[in-house]
């Protein structure tokens, strides 16, 4: 282990890689519970989304240790599977097959960019603060999700101002679309869900706050046991025959190799009209996978001296597998393409492995033991059936407030700088959409250039992209 992992050199043990090895696995367990519950509402079975999540991050992470020898591990993205399911499913009405094959095109786009010069000029030509913009929107939009989830709103709709899709028999199942009238309000706190919805959040900030190891996947279990007494989970109603491994095994063979079936690829451009819309969500996935895998390396490896200024300026203007920052971002590439094959959404590098990296982690053993204990999880999918969603809610509200801390960065005293930027983050949670908040984005850096008389600073491939943002919302105008 020390030869293969150089340890000595890196000035550390086999002892303290396995214990930062225990400590990421435990601070960024609460995935395989988050994952499944998110790509499931698209009608992925759950125990197959829960195995494909596993193959995803053991892959990632392996990566990690094998290829580029560093302390990180990658799993399903908050904020990318909160895309795939909310946008791209049922904002955009794709099937899940088609969002993977999405997923799998943005691996095979994202490893190619990181392999040539690609990604320096797109790193160059968006402005850091729209960088940050994004990353804080997805916490937005995470955390908006997880208000939801909790059932803390209700919504007051004026008459008159809303319509509703399906009549007859199928009144009670219909969709109602309203306008700018719907009001958003805080709900009567007289629902047993609502309040251990509520429990949850405390309990998780309380966690959180005293920085207690594996305090998201506790306060998951303590949520779940509560909705357990209270009745809001009922043992008697749950099957758990049909919720076991074997069933998951089953389960993870309806959707493996989706992705490049004829109800994926060979249906996600099978209709011109809808192909403006494809790029545009692929481009979506890319750019948020890349700015967030190379935030998170460098914001968790500069103060443990896992990279150096080299390395960071590597990521933003070398092309190839020179650094470890590279072969990381290669890593990342490849796990977001073996889980799309698997089943899952795009796979990233994880803020949690700081929490390894803060016990000793400083090698790629520390991911090999993360790695390591994702497969042995494998056997736990029954506990998919138990815990509520009303037990994940609070952690998605808890990540979103995290991802916020990227828009300390934005000048927010320059309103040329402020105005994109809270565009892009607002768009993103308040219309459901990380795609629109992007397009919201981009398009008002343009325009604030442009009145500012400034117009040659913006880069043609914001020019062409903000082109094609602008056709899309035409299309869907006259649609």
């Amino acid at each position: 282990m020390n030869k293969l992992f150089k340890l000595e050199e890196n000035g550390t043990n086999l002892r303290t890689e396995i214990l930062a090895g225990l400590t990421t696995f435990f601070a960024m367990s609460y995935i395989l519970f988050v994952n499944p519950e998110m790509l499931s509402q698209t009608g992925m079975p759950a125990q197959g989304v829960f195995l494909a999540t596993i193959i995803g991050t053991v892959a990632g992470t392996l990566m990690m240790a094998f290829y580029a020898n560093i302390p990180y591990a990658q799993a399903p993205g908050m904020g990318l599977n909160a895309f795939f399911t909310y946008t791209v499913v049922f904002a955009l009405g794709y099937s899940w097959q088609e969002a993977l094959a999405m997923v799998f095109l943005c691996g095979i786009i994202s490893i190619i960019v990181t392999l040539t010069k690609i990604r320096k000029v797109i790193i160059h030509a968006i402005p850091e603060s729209l960088q940050y913009a994004i990353s804080g929107g997805i916490g937005i939009f995470l955390a908006y999700i997880g208000i939801k989830k909790a059932g803390l709103l209700k919504f007051s709709i004026d008459p008159g101002t809303y319509t509703v899709a399906g009549k007859g028999a199928d009144q009670a199942q219909a969709a109602i679309t309203a306008n700018g009238m719907a009001t958003p309000g805080l709900v009567d706190f007289n629902n047993p869900a609502v309040l251990v919805a509520l429990f949850g959040i405390i309990i998780t900030v309380f966690f959180v706050l005293k920085k207690i190891r594996g305090g998201i996947i506790l306060s998951i279990i303590a949520t779940t046991l509560l909705a357990l007494a209270t009745g809001v989970v009922n043992l008697s109603t749950i099957n758990f025959a049909s919720n076991n491994l074997g069933a998951a095994v089953k389960d993870l063979g309806k959707i493996f190799g989706s992705a490049l079936g004829s109800k994926g690829l060979g249906s996600l451009f099978a209709n011109p009209a809808r192909i403006p819309e494809v790029l545009l969500a692929i481009l979506a996935f890319s750019l948020t996978d890349i700015f967030d895998n190379i935030g998170t390396l460098i914001s968790t490896g500069r103060k443990a001296g896992i990279f150096n200024i080299a390395d960071e300026e590597a990521a933003k203007d070398s092309s190839g597998l020179q650094t470890k920052m590279d072969k990381a971002l290669f890593s990342d590439m490849v796990g977001t393409t073996v889980g799309a094959i698997a089943g899952t959404s795009n796979v990233t590098t994880y803020v949690e492995s700081a929490a390894g990296i803060e016990a000793g982690g400083r090698t790629g053993l520390t991911a090999l033991v993360v790695a390591l204990l994702f497969a042995l999880a494998s056997l736990f999918s029954p506990l998919l059936a138990i815990v509520p969603t009303v037990a994940v809610a609070p952690i998605l509200i808890i990540v979103g407030i995290m991802m916020l801390a990227s828009m300390r960065n934005i000048r927010w005293d320059d309103m040329a700088e402020a105005i994109p930027a809270f565009f892009t983050s607002i768009f993103m949670g308040l219309s459901y959409s990380i795609t629109h908040g992007i397009a919201a984005g981009f398009i008002f850096y343009a325009l604030v250039k442009t009145f500012k008389g400034q117009a040659k600073e913006v880069h043609p491939i914001i020019w062409v992209l903000d082109a094609l943002f602008i056709l899309n919302f035409v299309s869907l105008a006259l649609a």
